[in-house]
């Protein structure tokens, strides 16, 4: 056995003796590990600010674009909302021990299924130190261990916020163990992290980019909740207000071109596009973005460039927005079908009939009405953050916060009946 395959094995299992810790801790002890972490988080903006520039200045010198470098860079600013998120984390309703339903059948036992962790987590994340403070909150509020792999990009941030949740973790009586942070470099832990470690780790989750999320899956030895990418779309409807549709269009776009919640296609409909798509690409061409439509786009706003096949495929996250005009809302629900990657969808129209036609028809984790496809985010959602975006059909879908990362057990209580 390696050194690399020993220090793993070690985390594992000291991951896995936390984890029965945590699960059994009370709830007021795990809160109290967040408040502090936040409080922390505030007090130590100083330090992270400088992990986190030795981080982008060596991106910058590896060739990194400013896109992704945006996902990587820490301000006051995002500091002060990674604190805040996990304090909004904190205040969050405990999900362990919570009956979700509770019957007697005919045989007289009283049935409870009641949340519970689901043990250990592996998280595998790149570029954004935030995720190290959002998955540990997470985590801890979910009385999950957490294993957190980071990029080697964010390497230095991370252990600069992985220290401090370590301090709050012991200043609230638990075990520093139930969050470690994989302190290498070295590409080989993740392989070993997708092993599951001997039987440690229970579930991989996933957060990055395209050929990440594919090697976990197709690698991993145990469960995987996936996060897949985002090729979201914003469509037109006939219907849409112009100025609604004018302010939605942009801020979904542009707000931030790196999130997975930003739109990457904009689609609209035949009927309208010759009074909504001019106004809107004007708005858009003056944000900074480069815009690629099809023909008849092209016809209503030639500044755009002609879009290719690959287009209605491409997470650019970048200020660069496919455009594609429909016959209808049945063709704007069939291009989804087709290149969508079932993340976040929206529609911009005045036709209620039609809004709930859309999100009836649209098989996505998340679909707006009337709203930014940059809501697709768990503080937005009320769940003070998220470990990502769930794209899978089965366990947890769309946004995956505390509730989301426990399982259920079945409590049965009896007064002494056999079964006949």
């Amino acid at each position: 056995m390696t050194d690399l395959e020993t220090r793993m094995m070690d985390l594992g299992q000291r991951a896995r003796a936390a984890a029965v810790a945590l699960r059994e801790a009370p709830a007021a002890a795990r809160t109290r590990a967040l408040e502090v972490l936040a409080q922390k988080l505030t007090a130590a903006e100083a330090e992270i600010l400088a992990a986190n520039a030795r981080d982008v200045d060596a991106a910058r010198a590896n060739g990194m674009t400013e896109a992704l470098i945006d996902r990587l860079a820490l301000t006051p600013a995002r500091v002060a909302g990674m604190a805040q998120a996990v304090a909004t984390i904190a205040a969050v309703p405990d999900p362990l021990g919570v009956e979700t339903e509770r019957w007697t059948p005919a045989n007289g036992l009283d049935i409870a299924r009641v949340r519970t962790p689901i043990g250990v987590l592996g998280v595998i994340y790149e570029s954004r130190p935030n995720v190290t403070a959002d998955a540990a909150a997470l985590c801890i509020r979910s009385g999950n261990a957490a294993i957190l792999r980071c990029g080697s990009d964010c390497l230095q941030s991370s252990l600069a916020i992985a220290s401090l949740i370590a301090q709050a973790l012991e200043e609230a009586g638990l075990p520093a163990d139930a969050v470690q942070l994989v302190d290498t470099p070295d590409r080989a832990a993740v392989g070993l992290m997708l092993t599951g470690l001997d039987g440690a780790i229970d579930v991989i989750i996933p957060r990055g980019g395209k050929s990440l999320v594919a090697r976990v899956q197709a690698e991993a030895r145990v469960a995987v909740l996936s996060h897949l990418e985002g090729l979201n779309h914003t469509y037109l409807h006939e219907a849409a207000d112009l100025e609604v549709a004018r302010a939605v269009v942009v801020n979904a776009k542009m707000r931030r071109v790196s999130v997975c919640g930003a739109t990457e296609t904009l689609l609209v409909d035949r009927a309208g596009a010759e009074r909504l798509l001019p106004p809107v690409a004007a708005d858009l061409i003056a944000a900074g973005c480069e815009l690629r439509g099809d023909a008849e786009a092209l016809a209503l706003v030639p500044a755009m460039i002609p879009a290719k096949e690959a287009d209605w495929t491409t997470e650019y996250l970048a200020p660069i927005l496919a455009v594609r005009v429909v016959d209808d809302l049945d063709g704007a629900t069939d291009h989804i079908a087709r290149y969508g990657s079932g993340h976040t969808e929206a529609i911009l129209t005045t036709d209620a009939d039609a809004a709930e036609r859309f999100a009836a028809r649209v098989d996505s984790a998340i679909v707006l009405i009337n709203a930014s496809t940059q809501f697709a985010d768990g503080g937005e959602f009320g769940f003070g953050g998220e470990i990502g975006i769930s794209t899978a059909r089965l366990h947890a879908r769309g946004p995956v916060g505390a509730e989301q990362l426990t399982t259920y057990k079945y409590v049965v209580r009896g007064q002494g009946q056999i079964r006949p």
